[in-house]
């Protein structure tokens, strides 16, 4: 017994330790969106759809501070990426519907229907896009993995939170701890997207 609650400790300080690197390692490139740097491209995460297909409120979020961010000229460009593996889900449709009707022009749209995980949507901004410089869109919660994967994979990459001036929340806590561990592995393997060519998810089959 006290064997295994030793290896259970030890499990769970090695996931800790890893997941406080990961968070702490670009942590200094957060910063709020009137100081963020002028980047060709802005990249916003896919986080679900709300029934009618629209895009959930988490997603919406993303959404609003991106297009902020080109109506401030901060970015140039708005690349959504999704996960459009299942014909009932499409979240850069959805993505792009919900940009276009607030006014974001089509020509500063780009979508990648491939990005099915944080890591497959980051490595793909550099490998198939050609992004080489961007900010990175998402809640608070979320923005460091997707900076360490990001920075790590060839981007230099800056963070704006979604969710700026809003209280923290400790609801993603144990899963983002989790993904933190999973996404350093996967930087280090250097792990290929589930879809590692194509523009579309069709055109990467």
């Amino acid at each position: 017994m006290l064997t295994l609650l030793a290896m259970g400790l030890a499990v769970a300080v090695g996931v800790w330790a890893v997941s406080l690197y990961v968070e702490k390692r670009y942590a200094d490139r957060i910063l709020p969106r009137s100081e963020a740097p002028q980047k060709p491209v802005a990249i916003v995460y896919g986080a679900g759809l709300a029934p009618g297909g629209v895009p959930s409120p988490v997603l919406a979020q993303r959404l609003d501070a991106a297009i902020a961010l080109y109506r401030e000229g901060k970015v140039d460009t708005l690349l959504l990426s999704g996960d459009n593996s299942d014909r009932f889900h499409d979240e850069t449709r959805a993505m792009l519907h919900y940009v276009l009707e607030r006014g974001i022009p089509a020509s500063a749209v780009q979508e990648d229907d491939a990005g099915l995980s944080t890591y497959d949507s980051s490595v793909r901004a550099h490998t198939v896009f050609g992004v080489r410089e961007a900010v990175l869109v998402t809640q608070r919660f979320h923005l460091t993995r997707a900076l360490y994967i990001a920075n790590s994979v060839g981007i230099d990459a800056w963070g704006v939170a979604a969710d700026e001036g809003r209280p923290r929340t400790r609801r993603y806590a144990l899963r983002e701890a989790l993904s933190r561990v999973l996404a350093l592995g996967m930087v280090l393997a250097e792990a290929e997207p589930r879809y590692p060519s194509g523009r579309t998810l069709t055109g990467s089959r």
